[in-house]
């Protein structure tokens, strides 16, 4: 496989293949956010991508269940680079059971309905989406470009189409609205109604708007304890139908995990103990993005 720059994929995505489709964001604005500032956003060329796809058939053919098709927003890809790589990907992996990407609201809703149904049948059956916030004050600050009613309508769409959603949230991203932006992620993940729903914790990256505010004196990360109590009105406010809920990425203090709304008793009851002192927190070394 060839890449270019580094790499990222969710937690979940640690065995899959990675198929680097199209390079950097083609949005690429968010104020907390370094992972795709060194690229150049382009759709690679289709034929580098199915000779990729190519290679892995022949060397690990019967090892890949799942494909991961990046960088930051891979589903902008027009329906003529999707087809020939979903149809390949079933070709050449007897074991496929999902094929995901990352997705922007506007990808969605960019994609008409019988589009993303096409999408589906093809094989795409999981999107990853990062509203970071359902506060849609804090949305503008930290500059997603997507309100809150466009990440419902996309969750809708998507769904109508038979697609699977991850939701991620960003702990920490506005510390003059932590209870703001925490009640209303919450709510915004029960309208989103995804299977799957994660937090991650905001980490100042150099050469981010972010970085600059905070060198001005404009942000700063919120303590342990408030980034915990973020999390817990997050949890008590989510209600999707039945979403597994994980805070396992490698920048969280706590990693969690259960079904939402289901533990969410279970899950408010370790972070209250963790904030008493009774719980042991991942240490600072071990953290990272």
């Amino acid at each position: 496989m060839r890449y270019v720059g580094k790499l990222y994929r969710p937690p979940s995505e640690a065995d899959a293949l990675i198929l680097q489709a199209t390079i950097g964001c083609s949005w690429n604005h968010c104020t907390y956010c370094d992972m795709y500032r060194d690229k150049r956003f382009r759709v690679r060329p289709l034929d580098e991508a199915l000779e990729d796809l190519d290679v892995a058939g022949e060397t690990v053919r019967d090892q890949v269940d799942k494909v991961f098709v990046a960088d930051g927003d891979a589903l902008i890809m027009p329906m003529d680079h999707w087809m020939p790589i979903l149809e390949r990907s079933r070709a050449l992996f007897p074991h496929l059971r999902r094929v995901s990407c990352y997705a922007m609201a506007r990808n969605i809703l960019e994609k008409s309905d019988v589009e993303l149904k096409q999408l589906r049948e093809a094989g795409l059956s999981l999107l990853y989406i990062g509203p970071e916030s359902g506060d849609d004050t804090t949305l503008e600050k930290i500059a997603k470009g997507d309100d809150s009613a466009a990440h419902v309508e996309a969750a809708r769409k998507a769904h109508a189409a038979g697609m699977q959603i991850s939701v991620i949230a960003l702990l920490g991203i506005d510390p003059e609205r932590r209870e703001e932006h925490a009640r209303k992620t919450g709510e915004l993940v029960t309208n989103m109604d995804p299977e799957f729903f994660s937090a991650l914790t905001v980490t100042v990256v150099p050469g981010t708007p972010l970085a600059t505010l905070e060198k001005r004196g404009k942000f700063a990360v919120p303590s342990v304890p408030d980034l915990l109590r973020e999390l817990r009105v997050m949890v008590e406010h989510a209600k999707p139908t039945n979403a597994i809920f994980r805070t396992n990425h490698a920048s969280n203090y706590l990693p969690l995990g259960g079904r939402l709304p289901r533990d969410a008793p279970r899950i408010m009851d370790i972070i209250d103990r963790a904030l008493e002192g009774k719980i042991p927190l991942r240490p600072e070394r071990e953290r990272a993005l």
